[in-house]
């Protein structure tokens, strides 16, 4: 299995009911709410969450109405997290379409988040999930404080690479963390196993959120490099290395390019020049793969089947991936 659609066969009797359920979850008495959840699900991603939320619930045994219930409450507070990102960025795309603050503008898009949460919340209080939302709730915090660190580190340009992987823990692999756990519960209502296969999906965060920050510098197969975080003075993986292991007055140029002529294209492509040169994608790639390696060791725990072996697939999937 080396791509998410040969993975999707494992579970797909399960992604098809989800895609009916999740759309009476998000459905509105209010028009323009309507309007705006249709635009949402129409243009939803490659649901790599929900996957690892019934992968990590067929592990342990049939999948039951609670796991729907949580993977639904994985898709909502994701979207309401991405609809906020974009108006906290003011970026006006999302996957290729226009983002929601760009075509309902800010007021709109926030209240829609907040939409998405209240959503998530009721869908797990209704139906009794108390652990489950415990969960996630766990999750959402997290997420906001690895936001905020990441505001208030990037404003120092602060170049610890601890502090770096606290970020990407909170702000990342926490989501996908506890989509796994709340997989987990929901079959076997087990706290040790919940727990192991939180561990797993964190392992799995990481690899993917270092394989976002590698994207950003391209490669033969990706295409062009992005620079977008370094527009945004996001300090990736890539760059901290970097930062650290070039001479002092090296540094200095860079850190000023940083924080002056970020924005200008000829200087964010010399930063990327240097980054290469530096051996800064090679140490990222290792270090991606020790989490990836990471992660499926912690699934040999489990008895192999089809489902262990999926879930190995998918893992390789978000550090493989080409977009």
């Amino acid at each position: 299995m080396n791509n998410s659609n040969e993975i999707q066969q494992l579970i797909r009797e399960e992604l098809r009911d989800f895609e009916i359920k999740f759309g009476e979850a998000m459905k509105s008495k209010v028009s323009l709410l309507d309007r705006i959840m249709k635009y949402i699900i129409k243009r939803k991603g490659k649901q790599i969450r929900p996957m690892f939320v019934f992968l990590s619930a067929k592990l342990f045994g049939p999948v039951t109405d609670a796991t729907f219930r949580a993977a639904s409450l994985v898709e909502l507070l994701h979207t309401a997290t991405l609809v906020h990102d974009d108006v906290v960025d003011e970026s006006m795309e999302r996957r290729g379409f226009f983002s929601i603050n760009a075509l309902w503008k800010n007021k709109i898009a926030v209240l829609v988040g907040d939409y998405l949460l209240s959503k998530g919340l009721l869908l797990s209080l209704k139906n009794d999930d108390y652990n489950i939302l415990k969960i996630l709730s766990e999750a959402v915090e997290q997420m906001s404080e690895g936001e905020l660190l990441q505001i208030e580190k990037t404003r120092k340009l602060n170049l610890d690479e601890a502090v770096y992987f606290e970020i990407i823990k909170n702000k990342t692999a926490s989501l996908l963390s506890s989509a796994c756990a709340a997989g987990a519960w929901s079959t076997t209502n087990d706290t040790f196993k919940t727990e192991q296969m939180k561990n797993f999906g964190e392992k799995a965060g990481i690899a993917f959120q270092i394989k976002d920050d590698l994207f950003d510098y391209g490669s033969e197969t990706i295409g062009k490099p992005t620079g977008n975080d370094i527009k945004e003075k996001k300090l990736t993986l890539p760059l901290i290395y970097t930062l650290n292991t070039v001479s002092s007055s090296k540094k200095k140029e860079l850190i000023y390019i940083l924080k002056n002529e970020n924005r200008q294209k000829k200087y964010v492509n010399q930063v990327i020049d240097e980054v290469k040169k530096a051996g800064g994608i090679d140490y990222a790639v290792k270090r991606m793969n020790e989490y990836r390696d990471e992660a499926i060791a912690l699934l040999k725990q489990f008895p192999e089947n089809e489902i262990r072996n999926g879930l190995e697939s998918l893992v390789r999937f978000t550090t493989d991936r080409k977009y």
